[in-house]
């Protein structure tokens, strides 16, 4: 098998096989076989990652109470001491440090709960403008963003109703306008764009960045559950993204070129009729 580039710059996998031929004269030789497996290809990829998705589900509920309730009362304990407790300033650090660490487990713990145990949908009509609107102001005052970071958003004048979770919506605009501000530590543009493809009635939210960009095995393992590369974060954001998108039957593309940045487009099938 090995990856071809089409003349219009996009790549399939090609599957190749040889077997031996004899004609009835007694002449001999081979027969070459050319198979496009691309979607075959994906499909295992899926399959893969629907087990690891069943594997991490039954964890799910031991590590929220093996680990998050001991937690919450070691934070509880450790505020009441550091308040009540003479301490030298290094012994303040000290404190501080381990309440810093308890909130980052403690926000991992929630990431992979939220990622793991299917949620309780509220589903309702709403503004998906919004979604990105809020992100874009939420990320403007967030401190990873500085000086050299530009944060823009393009969406339509008119209103964009849509029918699903607001919650689940903003955390895949999240998660995926975070995950491309992290890909840009010195700094570069982060796009944001919503608009409804009339064509096939989905609805088409973009995030796009000017960050590190990925190879190509790199892409194919994108949305596997703590597979983060970068320091910040639980490893579970685009994991998250990919399991509410396959809920909604959606559908995820990516481009990107290491260097250069990544584009990612989720497609959401319209559940709501709007009236012309």
């Amino acid at each position: 098998e090995f990856t071809y580039r089409r003349p219009d710059g996009s790549d399939i996998e090609i599957g190749l096989s040889a077997t031996h031929l004899e004609t009835p004269g007694g002449r001999a030789g081979y027969l070459v076989t050319f198979q496009d497996v691309t979607e075959f290809k994906k499909l295992e990829r899926d399959a893969r990652l629907q087990q690891r998705l069943a594997a991490v589900g039954e964890m799910a509920a031991g590590i929220a109470h093996e680990i998050r309730n001991p937690l919450a009362s070691m934070s509880g304990s450790i505020q009441i001491l550091r308040q009540e407790l003479p301490l030298s300033s290094e012994q303040e650090q000290l404190m501080d440090i381990v309440l810093r660490e308890s909130e980052r487990l403690n926000t991992t713990i929630r990431s992979f709960l939220a990622y793991a145990r299917p949620q309780k949908l509220t589903v309702a009509c709403f503004d998906l403008r919004r979604a990105l609107t809020d992100t874009v102001v939420l990320l403007r005052n967030s401190s990873e963003v500085h000086e050299r970071h530009a944060i823009e958003m393009d969406v339509p004048t008119s209103e964009l109703p849509y029918e699903a979770d607001e919650g689940q919506i903003r955390q895949i605009v999240w998660n995926l306008a975070t995950n491309g501000l992290r890909a840009m530590p010195a700094g570069g543009r982060l796009r944001l764009t919503c608009r409804r493809d009339e064509g096939s009635a989905t609805m088409v939210i973009t995030v796009e960045d000017e960050g590190i960009g990925m190879e190509a095995d790199e892409l194919d393992r994108l949305f596997q559950p703590f597979h983060g590369t970068f320091a910040k974060g639980s490893g579970l954001g685009l994991a998250i993204v990919h399991r509410i998108v396959s809920d909604y039957q959606g559908e995820i593309q990516v481009s990107s070129c290491p260097g250069e940045g990544t584009a990612v487009s989720v497609l959401l099938p319209q559940r709501l009729s709007v009236a012309a």
